[in-house]
Order: structure tokens, then sequence, then C-alpha cells
């Protein structure tokens, strides 16, 4: 039996996909009623209809559906493959957009960025801040960076650095003045600068010790959304942040800012980048995986990538 080649197939995965002969003729490079022909023709080479067509949308028959699964697979391995063999020897280049929340995006910038555009000046690096957990393929994102434990399950993930911990912290000019807290209860009586969550709600402080678990709506006049203003707040002596170590980790260090409670604040999960299981790592994504372990490895204490299997709670 005639066998279609890698044209056709090519054509009719692009044509499922997109729902439209146009759609898939325009990023084929081709015109829709040569996009026509060639499923026509594929269609009696195979002896069966794989497109249900009308005039104003296309789908997939049963069998069509049968056939996509089968052969999307082995295309992407395939083109996996080209590009493999077509990579070796050659630095990685292009667009590679990361998606990440606001504090690590300061993280990075300040650790890993300056490495990997040195180390890869071919490759043009897409950081988008966006504080809320996003879809990163609909998003078109090559990669996202979360604390592991947010990680969708059916993500590949490299994680890097050390546990975050998040933690309340206060110049020590303003606990010269309004004291310090001992126990989560006493933040009541305090200047807390709250955070608001993409979602609209006010975030309530979690604490833990000894496997007694609270979370706190804690009082305060001021509310902020991004950790940067409220790191900076707290720098200022307006009042009390609870925020991660990470995001303060310079001014903790040098004693511009105090943690407290400290015995209350249970190390997270560790940072991920993660990415879709069921693609390809492109070269630029691999090397900046490996800029990430290799600069947080010390932190780390071992390098971990794999498909991700359980997240650890908190």
């Amino acid at each position: 039996m005639p066998q279609p080649d890698l044209d056709d197939l090519r054509a009719f995965v692009a044509i499922v996909n997109r729902r439209s002969f146009r759609k898939a003729a325009d990023e084929l490079g081709v015109s829709p009623s040569t996009l026509s022909h060639m499923m026509r023709v594929m269609e009696e080479k195979l002896g069966v209809r794989l497109l249900h067509r009308t005039t104003r949308s296309v789908a997939p028959t049963e069998a069509g559906e049968g056939f996509l699964r089968r052969i999307e697979p082995v295309l992407r391995e395939l083109g996996a493959a080209c590009e493999a063999v077509n990579g070796v020897g050659q630095q990685p280049g292009g667009l590679l957009r990361i998606n990440t929340a606001e504090p690590t995006a300061h993280w990075l910038l300040q650790h890993a960025v300056p490495v990997f555009q040195a180390r890869y000046p071919a490759v043009s690096l897409d950081l988008f801040v966006d504080n809320g957990l996003v879809d990163i393929v609909a998003g078109g994102f090559d990669a996202g960076v979360r604390l592991a434990e947010a990680v969708p399950q059916d993500m590949h993930l490299a994680r890097f650095g050390a546990p975050v911990r998040f933690m309340p912290m206060a110049s020590p000019a303003y606990l010269k003045e309004y004291g310090i807290p001992v126990v989560p209860d006493d933040l009541l009586g305090h200047r807390c600068i709250r955070m608001r969550m993409q979602s609209g709600k006010i975030y309530r402080w979690e604490f833990t010790r000894h496997g007694q678990a609270m979370a706190l709506d804690v009082p305060g006049t001021l509310i902020l959304n991004q950790v940067g203003l409220m790191v900076d707040a707290a720098l200022a002596g307006q009042g009390i942040a609870y925020v991660p170590d990470t995001s303060a980790r310079d001014h903790l260090a040098a004693g511009r800012l105090m943690p407290l409670l400290h015995e209350w604040c249970a190390p997270s999960s560790e940072l991920a980048l993660y990415y879709p299981g069921h693609r390809h790592v492109p070269a630029a994504l691999r090397a900046f995986i490996d800029v990430l372990q290799e600069v947080f490895q010390p932190e780390a204490g071992q390098k971990r990538d794999g498909r991700r299997r359980a997240v650890d709670s908190a």
C-alpha cells in the first residue's frame, strides 16, 4: 500500500491541531487548496476518511483521531532527533521565554542570569514576571519557575537552590520601637505589612511548630501586592513583612532586617524550573537549567532533575 510522506503527515497534524485548513496553511506556508489536495491524496493512499470537512470547520474522524495519536509522538521524536543532530557543536541560540514570580525574578537576575548571558550570548532571554501560577503552554512559555510544591503534576522539573523559608522580618529600628514578637499571636499587636494575592484575597501568615499549624489574619494598614515592595517597606521601618528569605537574603546577612519567629517557620520546598513533559528540551532551555543548578549547587547539595512523581507538602 502506498505510504504518505512526511509532509503529508505534518500537514495532517497541523490541520487537526488548528481545526482549520487556512490556519494550518498559514503555519506551513502553503495554500489551503494545496493542503486540501494533500489530504485527499493521503486518504486515497490509506483507504480511509481521516477528516470531516464542512465549509466552516474541519475535524478528525474516529479513524483520524486514532491515526493522530499514533503519528504525533513519532513526528515529535523525529523533530527532536533532527534538532539534536543539528545542534551538535553549536552554541544554543534563539528566544527562551521563562515565566516566574516577582521575588524569584530578582534572585535570578542577581545570580543566574549574568552567568547565562555571558556564557550564551546568542540566546535572547525573555523573563516574564507573573505572580500567579499560569498555564505556561497556553502562554507560549518554554518553562516556568515556582516552588516545587506548586508545580503541576504533569510537568518535568529541575530543582535548584536550598529550601525556601517564608518568615516575618523587620528593621532593627522598628523592633526597637515596638518590641520583638515571641510567638505568632504577638503579631496581632504589631503593624504588619499585608499582601494582597492575585485573586484579590489578603494572604494569611502561616506558621507551624511541633506539628501545630496556624494561619493568622494579621493587622496592618499597609497592603502591597509585590514581595519586593514589602521588603522595601520593612527596610523603611513601616512594619513587619512576611516574605521568602531568598527575597531579602542580603538585607538579613547585613543586619538591615532581622528574622523573627524562626522556630515557627519551617522550610518549604526548593525552587524548580518546570516544562511540559511531552516536549523535547531545547538546547537553550537545557543550558539555562545547567546554569541554575551550577550556580545554586552549593545550596542544593546535589543536582536533582527528573519527572515529577509527587509533591512534598509545605
